[in-house]
């Protein structure tokens, strides 16, 4: 039997197992790698539901009457976790729902990690420990955080007031991890691996903006301030002061390499920075 024909049975079992029961739960399913994995799930033929707040059944993290429901006829989900696996708690949280989801039928996980966080460490074994069918994915800092959220303001006023200094980071795109975690529910080959991602180079944020500047034809400058100058610039737009935490992912050089879990799991290169703020562009996402 060829590879081939042996993953081409293992995603029409996936899909024959989608008839009798909704298959998979997005949480996080109308965000960036959520709304995309949905998408992707759906059009193969597997039934999926959306976890999130303003969902016809409800899921919210902080609140566990709203599990049960959420998990209804579901026997596999993809777990992101907001606002992110380093925070205080998620790991608590996350070993709750997943020994939850397991006793609910939904054996198969596949968890959104970030590389190099010690707390999302902590959360991956919480998973694993479930009893869970588990896959795992680590990704870097995505490309859709100028386009779909955290950085999209800033790159509209034309200014990129970060604590990064000339760290770099291979910035990934949302679509790469999409098509990975796709690829993890399709396929069983996936269970009990642990997977980083990466995009195919590193990029410090005065690189981006010049990237963006290129893409967008104005000017977008990158200008570095302190830690404590930026955390205080989250405290003033009511943004958790914890999120500055992160940029030590960056700063202390941890994830200032490449690794080629995209190329593992589907064969071909991640996608260039370029080509993201190129299509992102035409879109008229950052048009002032």
């Amino acid at each position: 039997m060829t590879q081939n024909t042996q993953n081409t049975q293992n995603t029409q079992k996936a899909q024959n197992a989608s008839t009798d029961r909704e298959s998979v739960l997005a949480i996080g399913g109308t965000g960036k790698t959520g709304r995309r994995v949905a998408e992707r799930l759906a059009a193969r033929g597997v039934g999926v539901r959306i976890g999130s707040r303003t969902a016809e059944r409800p899921f919210v993290w902080e609140d566990t009457t709203t599990w049960e429901a959420a998990l209804e006829s579901v026997n596999a989900v993809y777990v992101t976790y907001y606002p992110d696996l380093a925070f205080p708690g998620a790991a608590e949280t996350v070993e709750e729902f997943s020994r939850f989801a397991v006793a609910h039928g939904a054996r198969r996980l596949v968890l959104l990690s970030g590389r190099g966080e010690e707390g999302a460490r902590t959360s991956e074994d919480k998973l694993k420990a479930s009893g869970a069918d588990w896959t795992v994915v680590r990704a870097s800092w995505f490309n859709q955080n100028f386009s779909e959220s955290f950085f999209l303001e800033p790159v509209l006023a034309g200014e990129l007031a970060l604590p990064t200094g000339d760290a770099v980071e291979p910035f990934l795109d949302a679509d790469d991890i999409a098509d990975v975690v796709t690829a993890a529910f399709l396929d069983d080959q996936h269970i009990g691996k642990t997977y980083e991602l990466s995009g195919p180079r590193l990029l410090s944020f005065r690189e981006v903006a010049a990237e963006l500047s290129q893409a967008t034809g104005r000017r977008i400058d990158y200008i570095p301030v302190t830690f404590d100058e930026y955390r205080a610039a989250l405290e003033e737009h009511d943004v958790p002061v914890e999120f500055a935490d992160l940029f030590q992912l960056i700063t202390d050089g941890r994830n200032a390499h490449l690794v080629h879990g995209v190329e593992e799991v589907l064969g071909r290169k991640p996608r260039d920075f370029a080509g993201f703020a190129r299509d992102a562009a035409a879109t008229g996402v950052w048009n002032a």
